[in-house]
């Protein structure tokens, strides 16, 4: 037999390759929301990140279902916004159900991106809930003084330089930050409400920004069940195969260069591992 009729004879004829299988999509989104992903940070996630994984993952032709698999512990609540409406339109788009999974820990924007889905599930040690607006910065108005470093900032706009980390903290620019917190406060637990519904428990403490583990969780009607990726979707998937579609890295940060300074991606690390120390992470 020549070479070529050995080829010949191990290509598939018509008709006798196996019927495709139906398919799962799973699409990771591990990190800290931020727009602005730092190189020296532990990933993170934003719609221009996740934007490619999401339209491969409800692409395929014979999907059965899209699955999140959340590991984050929050963000910035217009990321966490925009990636959550991503998943919701393209959800409605497809008519395909969507069922985030929780990892270590999906708290505040992390469960704002689980909300996104029609079921919740959650191991039974994963860190579940924080819904409530938290912000954080540096202030280094005694670093200037002790290296005698003079401050020179104008403004046009009384307001303009509010929580300046270079100048003294004032009473007002608090109590307006506290104001911005409730508005974004009412608007998660809208989105919360809205999404859970009447699975909710009415708990008084649902709100407050605690985190639960899985099994509580369920309980409070946080999330609709305990169990892993692999599990639920094997017992309500059992012939369909498992595509995972990752977010792409851009090239720089793949590499770990690319910050716009040196400072600032430290202090982008610095902030990102705050996020994650929270809970113990």
């Amino acid at each position: 037999m020549s070479v070529a009729d050995k080829l010949t004879s191990r290509l598939p004829m018509i008709g006798e390759r196996g019927e495709r299988k139906d398919v799962v999509a799973v699409v990771k989104l591990h990190g800290v929301i931020t727009p602005t992903p730092s190189p020296l940070a532990r990933g993170s996630i934003n719609l221009a990140a996740v934007e490619s994984a999401l339209t491969r993952a409800f692409a395929h032709e014979r999907l059965k279902a899209v699955a999140l698999q959340i590991n984050s512990p929050g963000g910035a609540p217009t990321q966490s916004g925009l990636v959550a409406e991503r998943i919701r339109q393209l959800a409605d788009e497809k008519k395909v159900p969507v069922l985030a999974f929780a990892e270590d820990v999906a708290a505040s924007g992390g469960y704002w991106l689980a909300c996104a889905a029609d079921e919740i599930y959650a191991h039974r040690t994963s860190m579940v809930g924080s819904i409530g607006v938290i912000s954080g910065g540096f202030g280094f108005t005694g670093l200037l003084e002790r290296f005698g470093i003079e401050r020179r900032l104008h403004t046009a706009g009384a307001n303009k330089s509010r929580l300046d980390p270079f100048s003294p903290e004032k009473p007002e620019d608090v109590e307006w930050l506290k104001k911005m917190h409730g508005q974004l406060h009412e608007l998660f637990v809208d989105w919360v409400t809205e999404r859970r519904g009447d699975r909710l428990s009415g708990s008084d403490d649902l709100f407050t920004g605690d985190v639960w583990l899985g099994a509580r969780a369920v309980e409070l009607g946080l999330i609709d069940g305990v169990g892993s990726l692999r599990q639920v979707i094997s017992e309500r998937y059992p012939d369909a195969e498992i595509s995972v579609a990752e977010p792409k890295k851009p090239l720089l940060a793949r590499l770990g260069i690319g910050a716009p300074a040196a400072a600032s991606a430290l202090l982008d690390a610095v902030q990102s591992k705050a996020a994650w120390s929270r809970f113990g992470l």
